[in-house]
């Protein structure tokens, strides 16, 4: 018998669920056990995001079709193999895969959720891994002195040490040839408020026209302006978990991007006949689908030409770097890694301290002046 994984179309309580997981027999028929797995785990929100659930029924499709490869079942989690079913699976997806060791991660972490859901249901009568303490090289943050972990963070013996990649970025001279070679006024808009926000490629993407507005008009003084990013707002704005929060750019930057609605975007929008809510449109006047892959290939695009490796998330990462770069040497009242995190959008400090190692690691004072250029002082509210 052979596993089929697919995605439906699932409907609940008058909710339409596009692209949910789901795993069949050969004979096209449902394997229950996964599949009320994934209802259960997803629909109750354990992932934010659902362009994300195929990652889960991947995870499980994999998994259960490589047990089935060695006549192997699933609920065999007494065997007296030294070794159990999820370590044999993880040592081969390394070994005979080559899968890297942060997809192997994720994938153990959700075989491991569907083994703690078959224990709740009576599937399995215990866990086919343990917890352990492991040792945490995580930067120290402003709550360290109430912090009672030790330095250490619990993780099941099956997973695979987590290996750390710094993130790469730009810097000032590499930002500024990017830049430079960019002859699209609506591209070189798009990568500059990227590099002086640190938004997400979809974030981009979405990004309400109806948040522009022009501070001179509205007589604004202050040096930088708040703008809330709102899910909920009717505007169509996406982030990441559909998570509102506050971004500060510069007033003298959100003029240009209101100069630039008055004097370029019309040309675009102007091309089709319903008029885009977004702030950027592509050359056919519509707004970016499949959460901004065509602002993926922009970047990319002219990255190529600047003889550059870039895409949007490098773009995130210069901006966060400089950035807390900058806050560090100001001596402000606002603790850099916090005010970082908010603007980012991290759910967690931790995630957001990885740019920590990228500022010790920044040795030419050159590259830490991110000037005004790119990035106006911030004062806070």
């Amino acid at each position: 018998m052979e596993l089929v994984w697919a995605t439906e179309q699932f409907v609940i309580g008058g909710q339409s669920y596009p692209g949910f997981p789901i795993l069949l027999n050969d004979n096209m028929e449902s394997l229950i056990p996964a599949n009320e797995f994934f209802r259960s785990y997803l629909l109750r929100g354990a992932i934010g995001s659902n362009r994300s659930w195929p990652c889960v029924g991947r995870a499980l499709y994999d998994f259960l079709s490589f047990l089935q490869a060695h006549e192997l079942d699933w609920k065999d989690v007494d065997r007296g193999e030294a070794k159990t079913l999820i370590a044999a699976y993880r040592d081969y997806s390394k070994a005979e895969c080559g899968l890297a060791i942060a997809t192997i991660r994720q994938r153990i972490h959700y075989i491991c959720q569907f083994y703690a859901y078959a224990l709740s249901r009576g599937w399995v009568n215990r866990l086919p891994f343990t917890v352990e303490d492991r040792r945490s090289n995580r930067a120290k943050g402003f709550l360290a002195h109430v912090d009672a972990s030790s330095g250490s963070v619990s993780a099941n013996d099956l997973m695979p040490k987590k290996q750390q990649h710094l993130p790469k970025f730009l810097n000032l001279s590499q930002i500024k040839l990017l830049l430079g070679v960019i002859k699209n006024h609506h591209h070189k808009i798009l990568i500059r408020l990227a590099l002086k926000t640190g938004l997400r490629r979809e974030e981009l993407a979405t990004f309400p026209l109806a948040y522009v507005f022009d501070p001179k008009a509205k007589g604004i003084t202050e040096r930088n302006v708040k703008i809330t990013l709102n899910p909920y707002d009717g505007t169509g704005m996406r982030t990441k978990g559909q998570k509102v929060r506050d971004i500060y750019v510069s007033s003298e930057f959100w003029q240009e991007i209101a100069n630039y609605v008055r004097l370029y975007r019309g040309e675009r929008s102007s091309l089709t006949g319903n008029e885009a809510k977004t702030l950027f449109v592509n050359q056919m006047g519509q707004h970016y689908s499949g959460d901004g892959k065509g602002i993926e290939r922009i970047v990319r695009d002219w990255g190529k030409k600047a003889n550059l490796k870039a895409h949007p998330h490098m773009l995130r990462h210069t901006y966060a770097t400089h950035t807390l770069a900058m806050l560090q040497r100001s001596k402000g009242d606002v603790d850099p890694l916090v005010f970082l995190q908010r603007q980012l959008g991290h759910s967690s400090i931790e995630t957001t301290s990885i740019y920590l190692h990228l500022v010790n690691e920044i040795a030419d004072e050159a590259v830490l002046d991110y000037d005004r250029e790119l990035n106006d002082s911030i004062e806070f509210p």
